[in-house]
């Protein structure tokens, strides 16, 4: 395959066997997790699920890779799954990380309620200020932690400056790119060393399993590989096939999100009882500028507050008929939730407040219906607030 092919042509044919085990189009499921080893394979290398070595996952790696434009992947077993093999792999007792200052809760919550316990330490940063950077670095810090669109606020980092600022301070650049997809960014390109999903969202993009995974260089991803295979977060090959099967559809799939987000946003953002629309589409989002150089799409999440509070951000939750009350997000269908109570509620209120998420926040992944009966549907539901 053409590493140059266009998003939609990756989607369906990167790391595909042609032709596959037995002439199939289809790559099947390696049930099995008994392989014969031939005399001198080292044991990172044996075909083993733990191991992440097995024929389904091998096939799975390529196919997460190319769409990245990676020479590696590893898949795991959730999002957290890739994350705290990552961090397990890159950091040691006394380093420290500069992470980006608004992240989903759950890598929030790993850092501020085990990162001491660890022996690491961290320092928040924003991510639009590169001038602040260099005064929270210290001789042990080792990594630098952003999300290519951060969680719940949707707002798009100087990510080539981050990457530029690691490379120049020796530290490894991450980069959670859930939000985004590689079919609206692909960090590594802006020099990245390893870029992460939550494979759950997008990739998958059915809301039918749970998945992660961690792309970038080679030397990289396998210590990543390593650290998985000890802590036992492999993904299960039928999950696999399901995230493979998932990918064919991606490009198709992100195309719908990003129409159908924009269209919704403007709606939202000429309302009268809407206060606040966060979507880098906007031309007056504080990252539309940049955003719009660095995305080839603005992506399937916004976010939203009313102009009557908490009681109008509940209201409208129950008042709307075709999106589900959820807290996931990337499957083909609408989904919304309040992220004090769901993605961000392991978090201290106080926390909360200093990232801007709001009591009344009101995040949406927007699905692939039609945008004009979404537009409808939220019409109707703030007509009852």
């Amino acid at each position: 395959m053409n590493p140059d092919a266009r998003p939609a042509t990756l989607s369906v044919h990167a790391g595909e066997r042609r032709p596959g085990p037995e002439g199939s189009v289809v790559f099947p499921i390696y049930q099995g997790t008994v392989y014969s080893v031939e005399p001198g394979t080292d044991y990172h290398d044996i075909k083993y699920i733990r191991l992440n070595s097995t024929p389904s996952q091998e096939y799975l790696h390529d196919k997460l890779a190319a769409l990245e434009g990676a020479e590696a992947a590893v898949a795991t077993s959730s999002g957290m799954a890739a994350l705290t093999s990552t961090l397990h792999a890159l950091l040691r007792t006394g380093d420290h990380l500069l992470v980006g200052d608004c992240l989903y809760g759950g890598t929030h919550d790993v850092l501020s309620q085990h990162a001491e316990r660890l022996g690491w330490s961290y320092t928040e940063v924003d991510p639009q200020r590169p001038d602040t950077w260099a005064a929270a670095t210290t001789p042990r810090t080792k990594a630098f932690l952003v999300e290519t669109i951060t969680n719940p606020l949707v707002r798009v980092p100087r990510l080539p400056e981050v990457a530029a600022f690691a490379r120049q301070e020796g530290l490894i650049s991450v980069v959670d790119n859930t939000f985004a997809s590689p079919v609206n960014c692909r960090p590594l390109s802006f020099g990245f060393d390893l870029c992460f999903h939550s494979a759950t969202k997008y990739l998958n993009g059915h809301s039918d399993i749970v998945a992660g995974c961690v792309v970038g260089g080679t030397a990289l991803v396998e210590r990543v590989r390593r650290t998985l295979g000890l802590y036992g977060g492999s993904l299960d090959p039928h999950a696999g096939f399901l995230l493979a099967r998932g990918l064919k559809t991606l490009a198709l799939r992100i195309r719908a999100h990003n129409h159908n987000a924009m269209a919704l946003a403007r709606f939202l953002d000429e309302h009268p009882k809407v206060a606040t629309v966060n979507y880098p589409g906007l031309p007056g989002h504080p990252d539309h500028a940049h955003a719009a150089e660095l995305l080839a799409g603005f992506g399937g999440m916004l976010s939203l507050r009313l102009a009557g509070g908490v009681d109008a951000a509940q209201a409208l939750l129950e008042a709307l008929r075709i999106p589900y009350s959820g807290p996931s997000l990337g499957g083909v269908e609408t989904l919304v939730t309040r992220p004090v109570l769901t993605s961000h509620s392991g978090m201290a209120p106080r926390d909360r407040q200093l990232m801007g998420i709001t009591d009344d926040l009101v995040r949406v992944s927007v699905g692939v219906e039609d945008a004009e009966d979404l537009v409808d549907d939220f019409d109707q539901a703030l007509s009852r607030v």
